[in-house]
């Protein structure tokens, strides 16, 4: 890929001895500086744009994972809170309330939970708690080094938005102050 702002000498064509110039910019010929440098930031900040809704997917769909963890994790609390702390069976089983919705969350997670129907032990409860624990801390960190990212991204068009919108304000003042001074 070659250089998005190409100058191009114009042959034979010189003002008051210099030289003038024109610039292709991303194959669009016969532009002047301010155009070209315009143009080349409104592209670069076009081209930021679309990489950050690239990233805002990812964070989107890292959210809902570490939503749905969190509802995993807090279901097992519930059904490990809910077996008697005394006089209680090691292996007492519990129901684990929305169990469908807590082994397919699992599942989809990679995270295998030791079932008995709709009833997991203490020792299962508190395995899979662990294991969904670590998911989540593992999400959860992915999650805010996306945000950072992300952040990043959205600093660097608003600073190419904002590179693009003083060059056509500096070209729009300097015309005036052209027309201003002919008169």
């Amino acid at each position: 890929m070659g250089p998005l702002i190409k100058p191009e000498t114009l042959a034979g064509n010189s003002i008051y001895g210099v030289r003038q110039v024109q610039y292709t910019v991303d194959g669009v010929s016969g532009r002047d500086f301010i155009d070209a440098l315009t143009a080349a930031s409104f592209k670069q900040s076009v081209a930021i744009e679309s990489a950050a809704s690239g990233y805002v997917a990812v964070v989107k769909a890292r959210q809902r994972k570490v939503d749905d963890l969190g509802k995993v994790l807090a279901y097992l609390s519930k059904a490990v809170g809910s077996l008697k702390t005394k006089g209680g069976k090691s292996g007492d089983k519990v129901t684990v309330d929305n169990s469908s919705w807590v082994k397919s969350m699992a599942n989809a997670y990679g995270i295998s939970l030791s079932w008995d129907g709709d009833k997991m032990t203490r020792g299962d409860i508190q395995k899979a708690q662990t294991r969904v624990e670590y998911e989540l801390d593992k999400e959860d960190n992915n999650l805010q080094q996306d945000i950072v990212s992300l952040q990043s991204f959205l600093t660097k068009r608003d600073n190419a938005y904002s590179t693009a919108a003083k060059l056509v304000r500096k070209a729009n003042d300097a015309a005036r102050s052209t027309i201003r001074n002919i008169g």
